[in-house]
């Protein structure tokens, strides 16, 4: 290095340092996902000096062990692009668990993490990590939705058995925004989807972090948790079967067909025959509105009612994995519109979305009415038929 290019290194690390900040070291990007590594050192506290990144609008944690829990907490604050404001210290939820079965399970690169929080557009991150058990590799990814490829993979995958017809108590298709609407990759999903027997129940989430967005960023914060499952997670693909805004917008989400009983990856312990659906933001502090409970209800009505079961009804599952929950093989009754605190340890899908169940159940059960039996066909010209 020249003594000028040193003299201008060391002038801007010192201005760096003024501002609170620090380069972005050991950084890595790849097709919208910027990592930072976070520092070793103290095992029960770990942090990441404020630091100036990449453009970035939704942010995570995750470590290198997926079967490792970080018993702990991990906050994180990130400044605005638009004002350069900091934003308080927000709390990012460590439930996330790497599916029980199927090919994900065992995927090289698969890393245990916290959920992502939507941050918006924004140049610069904190992270504070503490607690009794902390896993090793912790590191900061950073997601642009609005980076990565643009290529569209255009072959469909059928599974090897076509799903039932409409059944007995079957409901309205919703309207559902397409993947290649709301802009997914498909270069980025690399195996083709796992189909299970069928469906029997489905889980409701929220995706947590926060609900302080505009409708009109909702296809954004959906690529962003696509690309946070398959980048960050190491996932195949979104872990979702279907995404909700909060302005009652379906969207797709795992591929594979969403008439179709793919295998998910939602809730640890019971990802095998049961479908899903994510509320867009935070329902441990905001509440849903009718638009909300209107759209999961259409979404489960029509998706159990592919198998013609009752929205108000209950099945017994197995569980899948020890999952702090339940044991595994253990056989558990459930609704079959349940939230995914029922299934597993998490305050998930917050609760005064938790609280609406029981409301969205109904609301499934009118969409899903029994079809109506076949009126009997009149006699010849419409005259009755009397025996003689």
């Amino acid at each position: 290095m020249t003594p000028r290019l040193l003299r201008t290194a060391v002038a801007t690390a010192l201005a760096l340092g003024a501002l609170g900040l620090t380069q972005p070291a050991r950084a890595v990007s790849s097709d919208g996902v910027h990592t930072v590594r976070v520092p070793d050192g103290d095992p029960h506290e770990r942090s990441l000096a404020p630091r100036t990144t990449e453009p970035f609008s939704l942010v995570g944690v995750t470590w290198d062990d997926p079967d490792a829990a970080l018993d702990g907490t991990v906050q994180v604050r990130t400044r605005s692009r638009e004002s350069g404001a900091w934003s308080a210290w927000r709390p990012l939820e460590t439930d996330v668990r790497t599916p029980e079965t199927g090919p994900e399970r065992h995927r090289a690169g698969v890393r245990g993490s916290t959920q992502p929080l939507w941050t918006g557009p924004s140049d610069g991150v904190q992270v504070r990590v503490s607690g009794s058990r902390l896993p090793a590799g912790l590191r900061v990814d950073l997601v642009d939705p609005e980076a990565g490829s643009e290529s569209v993979h255009t072959a469909p995958v059928e599974p090897d058995a076509v799903g039932p017809a409409a059944g007995p108590r079957a409901a309205e298709r919703p309207a559902v925004t397409s993947r290649s609407a709301w802009g997914a990759d498909e270069s980025l999903v690399k195996d083709p989807p796992t189909y299970t027997g069928d469906t029997k129940a489905l889980f409701v989430h929220h995706t947590a972090g926060t609900s302080d967005y505009a409708c009109s960023e909702s296809a954004s914060i959906v690529r962003g948790v696509f690309l946070y499952h398959v980048k960050s997670n190491g996932w195949n693909d979104i872990g979702y079967h279907f995404l909700v805004d909060k302005c009652g917008t379906v969207f797709e989400g795992r591929a594979g067909g969403i008439d179709k009983p793919v295998l998910g990856a939602h809730t640890y312990g019971f990802n095998t025959a049961t479908s899903s659906v994510s509320v867009l933001g935070d329902y441990s502090t905001a509440a849903t509105n009718a638009a909300v409970r209107e759209s999961v209800a259409k979404v489960a009505a029509w998706k159990l009612g592919l198998y013609g079961l009752d929205p108000t009804g209950t099945v017994v599952l197995t569980s899948g994995a020890d999952n702090g929950k339940y044991k595994l093989g253990q056989k558990v009754t459930f609704h079959r519109i349940s939230g995914h605190r029922d299934g597993y340890p998490t305050e998930c899908p917050g609760q005064h979305l938790y609280d609406d169940l029981p409301e969205i159940r109904t609301l499934a059960a009118n969409a899903a009415k029994p079809a109506e039996a076949a009126e009997e066909p009149p006699g010849p010209l419409g005259e009755d038929v009397l025996p003689r």
